[in-house]
């Protein structure tokens, strides 16, 4: 890149001397020889009049009019036939490439010529031709300079950029927001820095995807884990075939968690939301998943509340917002779960509660933030659980920090 700039612009320089060198320099060996030739002819026709002045007294001195001679210089003066005076020749003897001037009629008849050597005016001419040829190669290393510094300037960015890319094909999508000066380098580095940006996002988006994928698949995972060891266990062929059936309820529910995280289909979830969700049946099929893993740990699942009650709902969603909570209460709470149903005012709301240590005060609220956790956990489960109930119209908040209580908020059905 710096290399083909530099040839380039020395390149353009090169055909701009040759284009106004040559005839410049034709223009001036023209000049320098019309110059010289200008002052011959007026050296004669000085010496023409210096002539004539001296026939018109009577005399004819030579050696006056060599001396009026420039340096170098000869002149020839010719008379006609029948004259008193003869022919001379005034200074040196030319013989290298000798120049003559036109030649000066006088009023006695005299011819008067002068002529000189054409080495000295050719010897001008080269020392003209070494001044220009100096100046062009001046004027190719300045140019050879400023390409070079030029050339620098545009391709550092250049190599600025590609490195930019690179790091941004690696995995760095962080924009550096450099400006150049140059328009169209500056457009480059601003659709690069708004590239960077939407990676990001996009790789954040993934990432989150990911996140909230393998943690909503994590759920049914274990529960379906659990049915499955119960199955293990039993001992005659009525109670595997119940275990069986559930264990199929669970699968069916694991593949409407995958189809919804591959749709993701905002619309799919309105039109499922607008349905009647029976509150009771999704309740009594999660306590049938986890009474397993209850019973297990010794500790009980409890229900009050109101019975009948009829939400706008998801039911894929509701299922995994209380399985989280149930799953919580499991790994970080103690005593007996209790869930209850309540309405107020326009909502169905379902708390989810037990006797454990609950939230630690330092958290509070932030509990459903990502990443935020009091145990060894994601911190992904209850931000997933309240972005579910939110795409429903709901909501999942924390009523009580200790004993933890947590509430299920859903638009009811009228």
């Amino acid at each position: 890149m710096r290399g083909r700039l530099m040839r380039s612009m020395v390149s353009a320089v090169f055909v701009v001397t040759i284009l106004l060198g040559v005839p410049f320099a034709f223009l001036d060996a023209k000049f320098v020889t019309r110059s010289a030739q200008d002052a011959l002819d007026q050296e004669v026709q000085r010496i023409g009049i210096l002539t004539d002045v001296q026939l018109a007294n009577h005399q004819f001195d030579t050696r006056t009019l060599t001396a009026d001679l420039s340096s170098g210089r000869a002149a020839q003066i010719t008379f006609p036939a029948g004259s008193a005076h003869a022919s001379a020749h005034l200074g040196p003897e030319i013989t290298d490439q000798p120049r003559a001037s036109e030649v000066y009629q006088g009023k006695s008849g005299e011819r008067v010529v002068v002529s000189e050597s054409w080495a000295p005016i050719a010897g001008r001419i080269r020392l003209q031709m070494l001044l220009l040829v100096a100046a062009a190669l001046a004027a190719f290393a300045a140019a050879a300079g400023v390409a070079y510094l030029q050339a620098r300037r545009i391709s550092r960015p250049f190599g600025e950029l590609a490195s930019t890319a690179e790091r941004l094909g690696a995995g760095d999508q962080r924009p550096r927001h450099r400006r150049y000066g140059i328009a169209e380098l500056d457009r480059i580095a601003e659709v690069i820095d708004h590239s960077s940006d939407r990676v990001s996002r996009i790789m954040a988006k993934e990432r989150r995807l990911a996140a909230d994928a393998s943690h909503q698949l994590r759920t049914p995972l274990t529960a379906l884990s659990m049915r499955l060891e119960e199955i293990i266990e039993a001992g005659d062929m009525e109670t595997v075939k119940e275990e069986a059936a559930i264990a199929l309820t669970q699968v069916e529910r694991l593949t409407d968690v995958v189809q919804r995280l591959l749709t993701d289909s905002g619309e799919a979830r309105a039109d499922s939301a607008g349905a009647p969700t029976d509150i009771d049946l999704i309740i009594r099929q999660q306590i049938f998943e986890w009474r397993p893993a209850f019973r297990s740990a010794r500790r009980l699942i409890r229900v009050d509340g109101g019975r009948g009650l009829l939400a706008a709902a998801t039911p894929g969603s509701f299922a995994q917002v209380l399985a989280t909570l149930l799953e919580n209460s499991l790994m970080h709470g103690a005593g007996p779960v209790t869930i209850r149903t309540r309405t107020a005012g326009g909502s169905v709301v379902i708390e989810v509660s037990d006797e454990g240590p609950g939230v630690p005060p330092e958290l509070g609220a932030r509990v459903f933030e990502r990443a935020v956790s009091g145990r060894a956990s994601t911190g992904l489960g209850l931000t997933v659980a309240r972005e579910l109930a939110e795409a429903d119209g709901g909501r999942l908040e924390l009523l009580q920090q200790r004993p933890p209580v947590f509430a299920l908020f859903l638009p009811r059905f009228n």
